[in-house]
């Protein structure tokens, strides 16, 4: 399960919840919390993060919510084998199988961040009956075409063996994302760094790091294109569905262009828009942003329509 030689002790009080563990594909073991009871909100991580990314809002949930949070293949606590697809349509499937082992009787509430985006959309596409509430974070669930550049840090990390060596052997894409992706770096201190850099620790440990971004799909000739492309194509399907972006304005790789292109399609949603943050906007901008989900949870309570 977990490697023993990930270590939370030097930030356990950052991260006070009781590890599960699911069973996918390939008997790999899938690291996911389960805090709480009530509606189900399952929160999808990005890249390079996992769920120590949500702590400020699954301990503001839990009370009310049954809160399901899990770590990607990969990353986190979970499993992280080195001869493994790593595909979002992997990723995918990894979160259905979690989430029809686990059976919620009720709707549930997706909030995603980053690649949680296309991970969580991926699962609503395929039963959007299921779906009550969606909650968006600096993401991008549609084909890049849509959008005007990308981030010239990203492709660079894309370039065969340079890449590798700096994601795997010199971990600089884990260690500049809590720096890049921050307004507020003094927010940053040594145990929350400590949090997201700890099941990052090797080269080993490294891989679905570097796969997530030789996995972003630039051209219709990628093997995920076509996944991102029917992702995208399925997004009329939550036109009714409440929805919340949540955006840190000054993200460097999700830019403001995202956020205009979310807009055409959906512009019956609610934005909130934190000028001061980034990419990682729960560190910048969490005692506004854990509120603003609050309300807007009690705003369109499932108990209206609480069964699947």
């Amino acid at each position: 399960m977990t490697d023993p030689a990930i270590s939370l002790d030097s930030f356990a009080d950052l991260y006070p919840f009781s590890s599960q563990y699911h069973s996918v594909v390939g008997n790999h073991q899938l690291h996911y919390l389960d805090e709480g009871s009530g509606e189900p909100i399952v929160m999808v991580h990005g890249n390079p993060t996992w769920s120590f990314f949500f702590r400020h809002l699954i301990l503001a949930l839990r009370s009310q919510y049954r809160v399901v949070v899990p770590d990607h293949l990969g990353c986190g606590l979970s499993d992280k084998p080195q001869n493994y697809p790593y595909r979002l349509k992997n990723h995918i499937e990894n979160l259905e199988s979690l989430l029809e082992t686990l059976k919620f009787p009720q709707k549930i509430t997706l909030v995603m961040h980053d690649w949680g985006g296309c991970i969580g959309m991926g699962y609503a596409s395929k039963y959007p009956e299921k779906i009550g509430r969606l909650i968006f974070m600096n993401t991008a669930t549609f084909r890049f075409q849509h959008v005007k550049h990308f981030p010239k840090a990203i492709l660079l990390n894309r370039i065969p063996g340079f890449g590798e060596f700096s994601i795997r052997v010199c971990n600089t894409f884990v260690k500049s994302a809590t720096f890049m992706a921050m307004t507020h770096k003094s927010r940053m201190n040594r145990k929350i760094r400590a949090g997201f850099h700890a099941p990052y620790n090797s080269y080993e440990n490294r891989i679905a790091v570097h796969r997530f971004v030789q996995d972003i799909p630039l051209d219709s000739s990628h093997p995920t294109y076509p996944v991102v492309e029917a992702i995208e194509n399925a997004l009329p399907q939550f036109n009714a569905t409440p929805k919340l972006f949540c955006w840190g304005w000054r993200d460097f790789c999700f830019n403001p262009s995202v956020l205009q292109a979310w807009k055409h399609f959906y512009p019956e949603a609610e934005y909130e828009i934190y000028l001061d943050a980034n990419h990682y906007l729960l560190e910048d901008a969490h005692e506004r942003i854990v509120p603003r989900i609050d309300k807007f949870l009690q705003k369109y309570p499932l108990s209206r329509n609480p069964q699947i």
